[in-house]
C-alpha cells in the first residue's frame, strides 16, 4: 500500500475503516475553551511545569503534560519531546541567547488567552512556543545535531510570538484574505524576533537567517524541515483531537442545523484534506515521530483515511 511506504503506522491504517466515538487515551485542553487570563501575576513569579519561581524564562521548560481524563493517574499523552523541552537554559548559554529567549518568553506570557497545564493556567502562546521548543531540540538530535544553532533555538520560540494579536477575524473571509493574513503574521514575528536579536547584540547576519526560517524560505535545508515538522507535529500532539470538533460546528453551522451526518461527513473530508497537506510538507524524521504519537481512535482513523488515498 501506498500509505506504508510513507511510514504510516499499521494502527492509524485499521483505524481508518471506522472510528466509531471509542474515547481517547487522554484528552487534552481544547483550544476551544482557551479563556482570557484573570489578572495574571507578574511573570518571574510564575510557575510552569513545577519550575520555581523565577526560573520560567529561562530555557525551554515544556509545560505540555496533559490532564488525563481516564486511566490510571499521571498517565500522559506527551511524546519523547517533552522532556528534550524541559531542560533550562544552562549557565554555559551564551548572554544574548538568554536575553532573546527571555524576551520572547515574556512577549509571550502577556496572551490573554490560556490554557491549562499541570493543574494552572498558562498564556496559550507561552505553552505553545515550549511545546514547539521540545519538538525542535527532539528532531534536531535525531538528525545528528548534538548542539543546535543559536538561530534555530531563537526560531522555534519566536515562530508564533504575540500570534493573538493579529487574528483571524481582522482580515475578509476566503482564502486569499487567509493567506495573506498567514503571510502577515509571519513577517510580524519575524520582525519582532530580530528586533529582540539585534537588541541582545546579534549581527545582522544572524538576524536575517532567522527571518528566512521563520518566514518558511528554507525548506530545503536541515533546519528549515525541523521546523516545518515540529510545526505539524505540535498540530497532530495538541491541537488535532480539539481541531477537528470545531469543522463539525462549522459544517453544520453551514448546513442551517440540517443533516448531522452530513455535517460531519463534510467535516471529515475537511480534516482529512488537512492532514494530506500536513504530512507531505513533512520529512522522514517528523513522519518516524508522528507515527509513534499515541492518537486516539477517531483521530488515527482520519489520519488513516488521509495517508491511504
Amino acid at each position: 500500500m501506498v500509505a506504508m511506504s510513507l511510514g504510516v503506522p499499521e494502527r492509524w491504517l485499521a483505524a481508518a475503516s471506522g472510528a466509531g466515538s471509542a474515547s481517547r487515551a487522554c484528552s487534552r485542553q481544547p483550544i476551544a475553551s482557551v479563556t482570557a487570563s484573570r489578572g495574571a501575576t507578574a511573570f518571574a513569579q510564575r510557575r510552569i511545569a513545577g519550575v520555581p519561581a523565577g526560573a520560567a524564562s529561562t530555557g525551554p521548560v515544556n509545560p505540555g503534560r496533559c490532564v488525563p481524563t481516564t486511566g490510571r493517574a499521571g498517565t500522559s499523552r506527551l511524546a519523547a519531546a517533552a522532556s528534550a523541552g524541559s531542560a533550562s537554559v544552562s549557565d554555559a548559554t551564551p548572554e544574548r541567547l538568554r536575553k532573546v529567549l527571555e524576551g520572547l518568553d515574556e512577549l509571550n506570557s502577556k496572551d490573554p488567552r490560556s490554557v491549562e497545564v499541570e493543574g494552572q493556567q498558562v498564556p496559550y502562546e507561552l505553552a505553545y512556543a515550549r511545546w514547539l521548543t521540545g519538538w525542535v531540540l527532539r528532531l534536531a538530535a535525531d538528525a545528528g545535531i548534538s548542539q543546535p544553532s543559536e538561530e534555530l533555538r531563537i526560531v522555534a520560540r519566536g515562530q508564533h510570538v504575540e500570534r493573538w494579536k493579529v487574528p483571524r477575524s481582522s482580515y475578509p473571509e476566503g482564502r486569499t484574505a487567509y493567506l495573506q493574513w498567514r503571510e502577515d503574521l509571519k513577517k510580524a514575528h519575524a520582525a519582532t524576533t530580530t528586533r529582540l536579536m539585534a537588541a541582545a547584540g546579534y549581527p545582522e547576519e544572524a538576524c536575517k537567517r532567522v527571518e528566512k526560517l521563520i518566514l518558511k524560505k528554507a525548506l530545503k535545508e536541515t533546519e528549515g524541515q525541523i521546523v516545518e515538522d515540529a510545526l505539524c507535529l505540535v498540530f497532530l500532539e495538541r491541537q488535532f483531537a480539539e481541531f477537528f470538533p470545531k469543522l463539525v460546528e462549522q459544517a453544520a453551522a453551514a448546513a442551517g442545523g440540517g443533516d448531522p451526518a452530513a455535517a460531519q461527513a463534510e467535516a471529515d473530508a475537511k480534516m482529512v484534506d488537512i492532514l494530506q497537506k500536513s504530512w507531505k510538507k513533512m520529512g522522514p524524521l517528523g513522519r518516524a515521530a508522528a507515527g509513534k504519537l499515541p492518537l486516539g481512535e477517531r483521530e488515527a482513523a482520519l489520519v488513516g483515511r488521509a495517508l491511504a488515498g
